[in-house]
C-alpha cells in the first residue's frame, strides 16, 4: 500500500481560516516537507465534513506517477470574472480550475518539496486574501511554471448516503452538527446601514424578503424617515467606509436606547441574509465568549497585517466583543474609513479572533461557481448589480422554496449549518 499522509485534524481546517490564507497553508506545506516529504507520496487536505472511503482513495491515487509533480481536485471554475477572484482570468474566466476543498485536494509530495523550497526561497508577496481555494491554485500554478489542477472525477461532494456516490472516493457527511437549539429571535439585534438616496430603492427589498424574521431591528441613515422608519445617528453619510456610523452602531447596542441582546448583526441595506439559518449557526458559538463571525478577508497578511470580517455579507459580534472593542479605545480614524478593516485592525491588536464561516457572501451568487454553491445553504449574499434581488432572496435564502431552488441544493446539503 503506498504511504499517504491524510492531514485531518488542523490541516482541515485551513480552508475554514482565511485570515492566514495563503501564508498559513505556505507555512504548513513547509512543515509537512520536513515532517514526511522521505516517508509519504501525497497530502491529503479534508474539510471537516469530508467522508473518505480510503480503499478506493488509495486505488484512486495509484493512477498518478508519485514521482511527479501533481495537484489533484474537483475543479471549480468561473463562469465570468468576478471581484472575488480580483477579476482574474477576465477574457476567458472558465479557463483556470481552482479546487473544491469540500472534495479533498491532493498535492504530491515531489510539489509538497518544490512547494515548500520556493517559500523559503521567496517571500510570499499578497495585499488582499479573499478566496484560499483560488489563490491555492494559483500559487501552485505559478504563472504557468507550476502544474494545473487535475479533474479526479472520483473526489465527489455527493452526500454519502447518495445512490450517485457508488464511485466516490470522497463524500460529504450527512451528519447534522450538535450545537443546541437555534438561538432566540430575541437574542438577536438586527443594525441595517442605510442612507436617505436608497430609502426608496433598497429599503423595501429587505421589507419583502427577510425583515419579517427580525424581532429587533433598526435602519441607521443621515436621514430620518418616520415612514421606513430610519435613525439619523448624527453621522453624515459617506460615499465609502462608513467607519462612523458602523461604531455608533456599537455604541447604540450598549446603551439603554435598545433591548439588551446577546448578539449584533450589521447589514448594510444591499445584504441579502437569512436570519433563521444565522440562528442555527449561532447556536455553535458562546455569546459569554468574545465572538465576530462572518466571512473573513485579510489584509497585508505576509507583512504582518490583519484578518477581518468583511461587511457586506454581514457582521456578527456577541455582547461581549461589542464591551471589548469599545473598551479598548478602537476608534475610526476618519467617518468614511472602511468600517470591516478598521474593526479587523481592532481586533487584531486586541488579540481577538475572527470567525469564518463560508455561508456568509460578500458577493452575490453570480460571483461564485455553481459548483461550490451547490453544497451550501448560504446564510447571506450581497449586492443588488444586476440581479433581481427579491428573486435571489427566493432561491437561495427563503427556506419554504428551498426544495425547488436548485437540482444541487437537496436537502441533506442542509446538514452543513
Amino acid at each position: 500500500i503506498m504511504s499517504i499522509t491524510v492531514t485531518v485534524s488542523l490541516l482541515l481546517q485551513l480552508s475554514r481560516l482565511p485570515n492566514s490564507m495563503i501564508m498559513t497553508l505556505a507555512t504548513v506545506v513547509y512543515i509537512l516537507s520536513y515532517s514526511f516529504g522521505k516517508n509519504s507520496s501525497w497530502i491529503v487536505f479534508l474539510e471537516e465534513e469530508t467522508s473518505v472511503k480510503l480503499n478506493k482513495f488509495v486505488e484512486v491515487l495509484a493512477k498518478f506517477d508519485k514521482n511527479k509533480e501533481w495537484f489533484l481536485g474537483k475543479p471549480l471554475h468561473d463562469e465570468e470574472s468576478t471581484i472575488i477572484h480580483h477579476y482574474a482570468f477576465a477574457e476567458n474566466p472558465s479557463i483556470f480550475k481552482y479546487p473544491d476543498f469540500a472534495a479533498s485536494w491532493v498535492l504530491s509530495i515531489p510539489l509538497v518539496v518544490r512547494l515548500a523550497n520556493k517559500v523559503r526561497d521567496e517571500p510570499l508577496k499578497s495585499d488582499f486574501t479573499i478566496d484560499l481555494k483560488h489563490e491555492v491554485a494559483l500559487y501552485i500554478w505559478d504563472s504557468g511554471k507550476g502544474p494545473h489542477l487535475t479533474a479526479v472525477p472520483e473526489l465527489c461532494t455527493e452526500p454519502e448516503d447518495s445512490p450517485r456516490a457508488q464511485s466516490c472516493a470522497t463524500t460529504l457527511s450527512t451528519e447534522s452538527p450538535l450545537c443546541g437549539e437555534p438561538v432566540n429571535k430575541e437574542d438577536i439585534f438586527v443594525a441595517v446601514k442605510t442612507c436617505r438616496k436608497f430609502h426608496s430603492e433598497r429599503v423595501p427589498v429587505i421589507k419583502k424578503t427577510w425583515e419579517k424574521d427580525a424581532l429587533f431591528l433598526e435602519y441607521y441613515s443621515d436621514h430620518a424617515d418616520p415612514s421606513i422608519p430610519t435613525i439619523n445617528l448624527g453621522v453624515p453619510n459617506t460615499e465609502r467606509g462608513h467607519c462612523g456610523k458602523t461604531f455608533a452602531i456599537l455604541k447604540r447596542f450598549l446603551s439603554s436606547a435598545v433591548p439588551k441582546t446577546k448578539w449584533l448583526l450589521v447589514v448594510d441595506d444591499d445584504t441579502l441574509i437569512s436570519l433563521p439559518r444565522l440562528q442555527i449557526l449561532l447556536s455553535c458559538y458562546n455569546p459569554s465568549e468574545p465572538v465576530c463571525l462572518g466571512e473573513r478577508y485579510g489584509y497585508g497578511l505576509s507583512q504582518g497585517g490583519y484578518s477581518y470580517i468583511t461587511g457586506g455579507g454581514g457582521m456578527v459580534f456577541s455582547r461581549e466583543a461589542v464591551l471589548q472593542l469599545l473598551n479598548s479605545g478602537c476608534k475610526c480614524y476618519s467617518n468614511d474609513a472602511p468600517d470591516d478593516m478598521v474593526l479587523g485592525m481592532c481586533l487584531n491588536a486586541l488579540g481577538l479572533p475572527v470567525i469564518h464561516s463560508p455561508l456568509f457572501h460578500q458577493a452575490r451568487p453570480e460571483d461564485y461557481a455553481g459548483d461550490f454553491l451547490a453544497h451550501q445553504v448560504p446564510i447571506s449574499f450581497h449586492k443588488h448589480w444586476n440581479i433581481d434581488p427579491i428573486a435571489v432572496f427566493n432561491k437561495w435564502l427563503k427556506d419554504d422554496s428551498r426544495a425547488t431552488a436548485s437540482d444541487g441544493l437537496n436537502k441533506s446539503a442542509k446538514t452543513e449549518l
